[in-house]
């Protein structure tokens, strides 16, 4: 049999010698047939003409009665292979082997436990009994694992049943056999990101290695692997610009090599939203040309791309949208939240598209009891043109509240105010009913809040919110509960907290003090590409923690080894950051900062300026020579005034700028980073700034054009009331 060179010599030694086979022989049989199709390229594998081939039938048939006669290593690569032909979970021959497999598990090796488990996942039954029978033995045996390839396939397949406790020993034993690996085992290094991934867990120490191992095989990674790997680090949001220039430049040199839709939908999907316009306009004119071959799933994918490259190629939306059009009573409820999604952000009309979508929405939503699926019925619903709650749907939607988390409460309240917003039946006035279901998804909301009785709990479900609905209702609470919480702040999920108080721009000094102690306390564990998100609140919303040199040191002396390998856009933003807290690193400085820097930045900023002379009064714009902007020279000194400007003497500049409610803290007036820093650096270019908040423009008090007209001479003239 190991003479055979293709698989009609195999099937006809099976047929001449079925009688006489025996379980190895079966399993050697199977075994190269599936070695064949390996050495085959994708578009010539014929993997359902073998499986339905006379003597493959044989061939399961005798495996299924010499089964109990095998060993445990060819029991479980029957299995494998069995199930590589494409054979379903209720298979006879699967069944058999599986039950066979479960009554031996606790003698398999870690190799045997490993491909088992990976099996399994194939079957979908990673929450099964068995696989938590498997859990259960790779953590009685965790401390003698020493093959990290096995380990990290069981890391994979156990990740949907494990603690939080499990997941961070499986992680600590992955990170102690990293050096025990080859540099190029790219699926093992692939696997452990994917089970970083499945657990939601973005740790960077393993994460940066595992990138190296990428790295250093970038040359050899086919568009597959780069496809999963770049999917895995956009769901864990680790960003490594390194290997994602590397792949760009990769993946652009496949463009030509691919004239197959499914590949070249793979290529589009994972270069077109880091393509520059050279190669994406190649993806858009090849895509256009193999339309009309794409199936429905390429065209969604297609569709999706797009939406994330914000492209206006109104031509090849249409296309695609056509497309999308004779698939739609194909598409799952999620899949039609996706296209309306899409469409609308790339603002794509149709009103025919649209009809046969509020019709296939309507059809799944009144034979839904699912509340997740429910709301991203009512939440692609909304999003259409005339969007309408009845007072069936609401009640439908009332029915599911109670079982709701805040994701889906979060969703449904945004759905509602659209419809509010959007349905013409409410523009004059908002019917009880809708009314009412809001109560309702406050009342909810609150209540799952308070159910929250760990930090962990509260951050699961209140990290993804965002929204109007969450701000206006329930983030006070959040607050409260997370400051009552916030022992529980540690390494792991302190750049989370930080990253939620940017988002929500309220301002928590209490909240804000345990994250800058927390750094202090445990910068060892913190890694440095953390330190961005923890950096930003305290920038953006202009605080300074108790011990603040300490803090920003800290954080920077942290990071400093990493500024040659972190995103150019992330390092200038850093730079930023700590400028609006008038921190400035010499190192960051010397890469991001020249001497024209706030020349540059004043030209980008937007206000309005006057100047006054000695009596305070305004001196006509073009009578002087200083255009903001364009200024000649600075100093580097404080509060001086332009090299070059020609002011008369004892006259003065200023700035008159008006602040709306972006400008400051949602909770309360105080001015943020950005705002602050504006205010310093105009100074610094010698002006005099005034800034007008909008609490104070919009108020009772200055309601009157009179009123109004008085306050700006206060503030910029320094006079009381008008005469008249």
């Amino acid at each position: 049999m190991n003479k055979c060179t293709d698989e009609e010599q195999i099937f006809d030694l099976i047929e001449k010698n079925k009688a006489i086979l025996s379980e190895k022989q079966v399993a050697c049989a199977l075994s190269m047939l599936w070695q064949f199709q390996k050495q085959k390229i994708s578009l010539l594998k014929n993997v359902e003409c073998i499986r339905n081939h006379p003597q493959f039938l044989t061939l399961h048939n005798l495996a299924t009665t010499k089964m109990e006669f095998m060993n445990d290593n060819t029991l479980v690569n029957v299995l494998y292979i069995i199930q590589q032909f494409g054979f379903e979970a209720h298979d006879p021959l699967v069944e058999a082997l599986v039950t066979e497999a479960w009554r031996r598990l606790e003698r398999f090796d870690i190799n045997m436990l490993s491909k088992f488990s990976s099996c399994l996942a194939d079957q979908h039954l990673c929450f099964s009994p068995l696989m938590g029978k498997i859990a259960d033995i790779v953590n009685r045996n965790l401390e003698t694992i020493q093959d990290l390839r096995c380990l990290s396939v069981l890391m994979v397949s156990i990740s949907s049943l494990i603690s939080q406790r499990f997941q961070e020993q499986l992680v600590n034993k992955a990170e102690q056999l990293f050096d025990t690996i080859d540099s190029s085992q790219v699926n093992t290094a692939r696997r452990i990101v994917q089970f970083l991934r499945n657990i939601k867990y973005s740790y960077y120490p393993l994460l940066e290695r595992c990138n190296k191992v990428f790295l250093s095989n970038v040359n050899h990674l086919d568009l597959d692997s780069i496809s999963k790997i770049l999917s895995l680090y956009h769901s864990l949001q680790f960003h490594s610009f390194e290997f994602t220039l590397m792949t760009k430049k990769r993946l652009t040199e496949m463009i030509p090599l691919f004239d197959h839709p499914a590949s070249f939908v793979k290529l589009f999907v994972t270069l077109g939203p880091v393509a520059g316009p050279e190669e994406e306009k190649q993806l858009k004119s090849t895509i256009w040309l193999m339309s009309e071959e794409l199936t429905g799933q390429q065209a969604l994918a297609v569709m999706g791309a797009m939406e994330e490259m914000e492209s206006r190629n109104s031509r090849l939306i249409k296309k695609i949208a056509s497309i999308l059009y004779k698939h739609l009573d194909n598409y799952k409820p999620v899949e039609l939240l996706r296209i309306t999604q899409a469409l609308i952000f790339l603002h794509f009309q149709s009103k025919e598209l649209f009809v046969k979508l509020r019709e296939l929405l309507l059809s799944y939503l009144k034979v839904s009891v699912i509340p997740s699926e429910i709301s991203l019925l009512v939440c692609a619903l909304s999003m259409l043109p005339s969007p309408h709650l009845d007072e069936a749907k609401i009640s439908q939607i009332e029915a599911v509240l109670p079982q709701c988390d805040l994701n889906d409460l979060n969703s449904f309240a945004t759905s509602v105010l659209r419809c509010i917003q959007y349905d013409p039946m409410y523009r004059n006035n908002t019917p009880g009913k809708q009314l009412k279901l809001l109560q309702k998804l406050d009342h909810y909301g609150r209540q799952r809040l308070q159910k929250c009785s760990s930090l962990n709990l509260l951050w699961e479900e209140v990290k993804s919110l965002k929204g109007d609905w969450f701000a206006d209702s329930l983030l006070e609470e959040t607050v409260v509960i997370l400051q009552r919480l916030m022992d529980e702040i540690n390494y792991i999920n302190v750049a989370g907290i930080a990253s939620f108080i940017s988002r929500t721009n309220y301002l928590s000094t209490s909240l804000l003090d345990r994250i800058a102690s927390v750094v202090l306390q445990q910068n060892e564990k913190i890694h440095p590409f953390a330190i961005l998100a923890i950096i930003l609140p305290f920038s953006a919303l202009n605080y300074d923690p108790p011990q603040r040199d300490e803090f920003f040191g800290t954080c920077l002396q942290h990071l400093n080894s990493y500024l040659s390998i972190l995103d150019p856009l992330k390092l200038v933003f850093l730079g930023y950051s700590l400028a609006t807290r008038e921190y400035f690193s010499e190192d960051l400085l010397k890469a991001i900062f020249n001497i024209r820097f706030l020349a540059k930045l004043d030209s980008q900023l937007e206000h309005f300026e006057c100047i006054l002379d000695k009596r305070k009064k305004p001196i006509p714009y073009g009578s002087h020579n200083t255009t903001l902007g364009k200024l000649p020279k600075i100093r580097s000194e404080l509060n001086t005034q332009i090299a070059g400007s020609r002011l008369p003497p004892g006259a003065e500049k200023i700035a008159l700028e008006f602040l709306d409610s972006r400008a400051f803290c949602r909770n309360i007036p105080h001015l943020k980073g950005k705002s602050a820093m504006k205010k310093r650096h105009l100074e610094i270019l010698g002006y005099h700034v005034i800034q007008i908040p909008h609490f104070e423009w919009n108020s009772m008090a200055l309601s009157t054009k009179n009123a109004r007209m008085d306050y700006l001479r206060e503030r910029i003239f320094g006079e009381g009331k008008s005469s008249s």
